[in-house]
């Protein structure tokens, strides 16, 4: 793997519920438990999982946008937990978020220019000269002519307002980016424009990525390392094709099922889960999965299952792999 640029350890990130006429604190939202992961420069990690399992949150939670609980975030060597605030705001230039929704994330009282000028003007001191020859490269990097420049946010189609959210998040020249599920509201032929985009980028940039999807097939083309994310807990990590190919949790085996055949011929076996996902305001005692998994034994029900390094080097948290 190459160098490391981000180490992420046992990463809690809980959400008070308030409740009463004093609106006392009575329980927690446990939207991410004890996440440990780690990012190489120029790699893209995926993180992959149900709707609500904490993707988004585990992603803003390492860039800071939401305040973690407990745990460790260190970026290229430094602590993020322990910067202050304006220590953090300088740190921001070389850590940037691609939202997911692209018109939701765009002021519509700002011109395109205005959109890519806006990072540059609170992260750096330049003169108007530099910033115009920044805001033309970008634009240019990402498919735009400069008189698209003065054009504001609804006069341009979906994949073109994803384009200037993923030239926002780079005009600044970082080194991490967060992709928030950035082609989920996107046609598929689209999608394919900014999957090839972001890859392009990376090379050009030297980029890193965390890229968070419930979209298997987008993980498996652009990712490296992916890891499944159950009820705020990372289940399973390592190398892409190893997962997809071979997957051992059995969430993770249920989850890759339904991903469809290409061949109508090919023989598949879809695992159907029973149940519904716990409520991480009161998640269950010892493994997380455990009352949907028919592999369940009983230390399920007693014990969280501690990550088990496999032979192949992922690392999966079951109890069928003990010992």
């Amino acid at each position: 793997m190459s160098q490391e640029l981000l180490d992420v350890q046992g990463l809690k990130t809980y959400f008070p519920i308030k409740g009463g006429v004093i609106r006392k604190t009575v329980g927690y939202v446990h939207a991410v438990e004890d996440v440990s992961l780690t990012i190489g420069e120029q790699e893209t990690f995926a993180l992959v999982g149900e709707s609500g399992c904490g993707k988004s949150t585990t992603g803003r939670s390492i860039l800071r946008l939401i305040e973690p609980t407990a745990g460790q975030v260190r970026f290229d060597g430094q602590d993020l937990c322990a910067l202050d605030a304006e220590a953090m705001r300088k740190k921001r230039r070389d850590m940037q978020l691609i939202f997911q929704d692209p018109y939701a994330s765009l002021n519509p009282r700002m011109t395109m220019r205005k959109l890519l000028e806006e990072p540059l003007r609170t992260h750096f001191t330049q003169p108007q000269k530099e910033i115009d020859e920044r805001v033309h490269w970008i634009a240019d990097a990402v498919g735009f002519s400069r008189d698209q420049l003065d054009r504001y946010p609804h006069q341009f189609s979906g994949g073109q307002r994803q384009r200037i959210s993923i030239a926002r998040a780079l005009i600044t020249g970082p080194r991490f980016v967060v992709a928030d599920e950035p082609v989920s509201a996107l046609d598929v032929s689209i999608q394919a424009q900014v999957l090839n985009l972001l890859m392009q980028l990376q090379q050009e940039l030297k980029l890193s990525y965390l890229f968070i999807s419930h979209d298997l097939n987008v993980v498996r083309h652009i990712s490296t390392r992916v890891a499944v994310m159950y009820l705020g807990r990372i289940v399973e990590s390592g190398d892409t094709e190893a997962v997809y190919c071979h997957p051992m949790h059995p969430y993770t085996q249920a989850l890759l099922s339904a991903i469809p055949r290409r061949d109508p011929s090919e023989p598949k076996t879809r695992i159907h889960l029973e149940g519904d996902v716990p409520s991480p305001a009161n998640p269950p005692k010892g493994c997380a999965f455990h009352d949907r998994c028919a592999q369940c034994m009983k230390i399920c029900s007693e014990e969280a299952p501690a990550p088990r390094v496999m032979p192949d080097g992922r690392r999966v948290a079951c109890h069928l792999f003990d010992g």
